[in-house]
């Protein structure tokens, strides 16, 4: 049995990563005393307050440069068209990929960009509410920046399909035809796969037992293709950067995707790295302190550190179904559920099988996950069960954001 209390907002999943993690980095951690609209890059001492005309112009004579996010706080993605904005200026001829976008809708982006969709069309046409699912008001600016400037859009993702299947069964499990021309990653660095270890084993714990034995050798292979999964994501999105950035005169590509992907120049920096691309430059947000206060950020995080404002979040963050699964054959299992969870609150019962998920499949540990950290605040993820012979649907209804 795996135990899986969901964390809304803060597990890293092959389903989707948030930004700058609260969780223990593993690296040592300095006092930042920053307002929103603060600059902060490391320095000899640690970390210090940069002139943001100074990183932003740094920035622009890169190869790549990566915007992080959290996808659920409006403040990253505003702050992100502000960074767009700012390196148009600097460097008129840009790329702009996206982590939102599989790959398969390259010709949608390019229509959009080139003036033949209206924005309702353009969300219809990718399948928005499907694919990403997010609060497209928070991501249209930016699409409406590129597409007033003619910037060309790349759709950096791939089918969730093809991370599940490498989750599921390792990556040789995946023919080579339906792998949508992604190459094998290269190996995770040591403190990447620490991280991850971390993240997993902290929801998804080994029931306690009187040894490890074939438990952990169980955790273990799920660990192994929980990472395989996680770096088939990273390679896929940096091997389209790295093309664009190959090309002869190459414009400077931008990449917009969660910070988990590029927090300590691991995840898609690692890949570009493996793939030629050296120069690369990395950018996220981060929440300052409440009351103009401190914060604590790990060192090493990234190139260049802004400070948003706190609590701007549009999904629930920090919300736990709170949900033990066993995943033997046929669908999961809830082998318990505990008091006074989301869980129990919306109806979930211990000896349910679960289905389907926000109307997907759920074949595995992950789709649950994915699916409760990526829905918003305020909204209604739908659960499908089988109880007592028969298919049930269960609404969990997630709490309203924080003001």
């Amino acid at each position: 049995m795996i135990s899986c209390l969901l964390a809304g907002a803060v597990i890293l999943t092959g389903m989707g990563l948030p930004a700058p993690a609260r969780a223990h980095t593993l690296q040592p951690e300095v006092e930042v005393c920053a307002r929103p609209g603060t600059w902060v890059a490391p320095s000899p001492t640690g970390l210090a307050v940069r002139s943001g005309t100074e990183l932003v112009t740094e920035a622009a004579r890169r190869a790549v440069v990566l915007l992080g996010e959290q996808h659920d706080n409006v403040d990253h993605h505003r702050w992100q068209l502000q960074m767009l904005a700012a390196l148009h200026a600097r460097r008129p001829d840009m790329v702009i990929g996206f982590e939102m976008f599989p790959r398969r809708l390259q010709p949608v982006l390019d229509r959009w960009v080139a003036g033949e969709l209206g924005e309702a069309e353009f969300l219809r046409q990718t399948d928005w509410s499907r694919v990403w699912g997010f609060d497209a008001q928070w991501y249209l600016p930016m699409f409406h920046f590129a597409r007033i400037n003619r910037i060309p859009m790349l759709a950096l993702n791939v089918e969730r399909a093809l991370v599940r299947q490498v989750g599921s069964g390792g990556w040789d499990s995946v023919p080579e035809a339906q792998r949508e021309g992604v190459g094998r990653p290269a190996p995770a660095t040591d403190a990447y796969t620490a991280r991850l270890r971390e993240t997993f084993e902290m929801h998804m714990p080994l029931r306690a037992t009187g040894g490890r034995g074939g438990a952990a050798t169980e955790a273990d292979t799920r660990f192994a293709r929980f990472l395989e999964a996680q770096l088939t994501w990273d390679r896929a999105m940096a091997e389209l950067i790295a093309r664009r950035a190959r090309a002869a005169g190459a414009p400077l590509v931008v990449g917009v995707m969660g910070s988990g992907h590029l927090q300590f120049n691991d995840g898609v920096p690692h890949q570009l790295r493996a793939l030629g691309i050296n120069d690369s430059y990395t950018m996220l947000p981060f929440e300052a302190a409440p009351g103009n206060g401190c914060t604590k950020l790990p060192l090493g995080l990234a190139d260049a550190l802004f400070a948003v404002p706190p609590a701007q979040r549009g999904a629930a963050a920090g919300v736990r179904l709170g949900v033990s699964l066993s995943t033997g054959d046929g669908p999961l299992r809830i082998e318990k559920v505990s008091p006074e969870s989301l869980a129990e609150r919306s109806g979930l019962r211990s000896g349910d099988r679960l289905t389907r998920v926000a109307g997907n499949p759920a074949k595995s540990a992950e789709d649950l996950i994915g699916a409760v950290r990526e829905q918003p605040a305020g909204t209604v993820l739908p659960i499908t069960v089988q109880r007592d012979g028969r298919d049930i649907e269960v609404l969990v209804r997630f709490p309203p954001r924080s003001q």
